[in-house]
């Protein structure tokens, strides 16, 4: 190359310098220490040599293509004593190295896009800058948890009045508004007892006995739905947990076989043969079995009066049964209270008439959850000479009442014409309601005399 190597004073400022008019550059950095050791500075010299092609350079008189040296001369504030040109070019590349990583230092990171997974909500904040309504869109499906099908429809099928899974029946009003057996019946009580139409809780439509009809697909669905056996937790069709309860859980709450001797131990069925091998009753002396066993004595001898009892009154001269039907009626008191009636009988040549009373006359018996019937025999005719009476009421070919059986007497006289108000034996208010709910109360009136 004929080109010459310029060298320039070293300052403050920088300088280049084109030798030649090639337009392909190729930069060469070049460093010159000062040579006297008195100098603060150094002067660094670039040299930027090019050709515009990679065969070597021809000679300027053939014609050919140019070449070009450019020269650049910076001063450097550093000492470079006893560093050659080699070292001086490396040190100046490792500057420059320096100073990019640090202007990319300095730079804020880029925006990274993150993509929403299927689960997850996206980590990109920008959808701060949506709707309120749309981000809330978004948002549902993720943060609300999915609830399982069984709890969706035992939400949908469930009573509403009790918000329960029923067993039994499931009524539907006129507009299609669930409830079970239970709420349906207490309803209708609560609309007898106020003397008012019942209505539906949801609707507020008219219910009774006519429009009110059963819906079997929803019982059918009820039926395969689970349900949580109140025992051992575990879950069973609606339709088996009952036996499931009764027969096979093994959490069941079981009587110890020793309790005619006066064990009242209570607990799940698998702990009987531990509870039963430890128990301490067995090993008591018999004054103290003895105690036990008169309680128990007693019991049965109870229920062996009330068999006895019925067997004496059917060897009786005059034994008479009548299936009545009691009405609802109300007082024209100021404040209407609720009687149940029948009509006029004859028996014993007398003239009888059952009267009922709820909750002992209660003034407002639809605000009280509990419920029963309490009854009374009514001699209407005159009678000479003292009336002893036995009855009591039996579930008759026209009725379904569920009572049970309990004898009471009587002597009717002159004076003494209505018998005391005697607790009709229902099973329990639920049973009440039930009769209630109807029109009428049939059953079958047995007297001895």
């Amino acid at each position: 190359m004929a080109d010459s190597l310029v060298e320039t004073p070293a300052s403050s400022s920088s300088h280049l310098i084109n030798l030649g008019g090639g337009m392909n550059q190729l930069p060469v950095d070049l460093q010159a220490g000062s040579s006297s050791g008195a100098s603060s500075s150094a002067a660094s010299l670039v040299v930027a040599a090019s050709s515009s092609s990679s065969s070597p350079a021809p000679s300027s008189s053939s014609g050919g293509q140019t070449s070009t040296l450019l020269i650049s001369v910076a001063t450097q504030p550093q000492q470079t004593h006893g560093l050659n040109l080699s070292e001086q070019i490396m040190t100046a590349g490792q500057e420059q190295q320096q100073q990019q990583l640090n202007l990319s230092l300095q730079q804020p990171p880029p925006q990274v896009e993150v993509k929403e997974s299927k689960t997850g909500r996206s980590a990109d904040r920008s959808g701060e800058d949506e709707p309120e309504a749309k981000r809330k869109k978004i948002d549902k499906p993720s943060t609300k948890m999915i609830e399982k099908l069984e709890a969706r429809l035992g939400g949908i099928l469930c009573c509403a009045v009790c918000l329960d899974l029923p067993r039994t029946a499931m009524y539907q009003c006129s507009m299609g508004h669930l409830m079970c057996a239970g709420c349906f019946t207490h309803l209708l009580a609560d609309g007898r007892l106020r003397d008012q139409n019942a209505t539906c809780p949801n609707c507020r439509t008219e219910i009774n006995k006519n429009n009110s009809s059963r819906n079997l697909a929803v019982e059918k669905a009820v039926s395969e739905l689970p349900s949580e056996c109140q025992y051992c937790g575990n879950e069973f069709p609606n339709k088996s947990v009952e036996y499931h309860e009764s027969n096979e859980c093994e959490e069941r709450p079981t009587d110890c076989k020793f309790a005619r001797i006066g064990c009242q131990w209570r607990g799940p069925i698998h702990e009987v043969p531990t509870h039963e091998t430890n128990c301490a009753h067995p090993k008591k002396s018999g004054a103290e079995v003895m105690v036990a066993l008169h309680a128990h004595d007693a019991r049965a001898a109870e229920e062996k009066k009330l068999f006895l009892t019925l067997i004496d009154l059917l060897s009786y001269e005059k034994i008479i049964f009548n299936d009545l039907q009691m009405k609802p009626y109300r007082t024209d008191e100021y404040v209407h209270r609720l009687y149940y009636e029948t009509s006029r009988f004859s028996a014993f040549n007398h003239q009888w008439v059952v009267k009922a009373i709820i909750n002992k006359s209660q003034r407002d018996p639809h605000q009280s959850c509990e419920r029963d019937i309490n009854y009374q025999l009514i001699l209407k005719s005159k009678t000479s000479s003292p009336l002893a009476m036995h009855f009591f009421v039996l579930r008759g070919p026209f009725s379904d009442i569920k009572s049970e059986t309990q004898i009471y007497k009587h002597d009717f006289t002159e004076t003494e014409t209505e018998s005391p108000f005697k607790l009709l034996p229902l099973p329990d208010t639920a049973e009440c309601n039930r009769l209630l709910a109807a029109k009428a109360i049939n059953f079958r009136w047995v007297k001895t005399s």
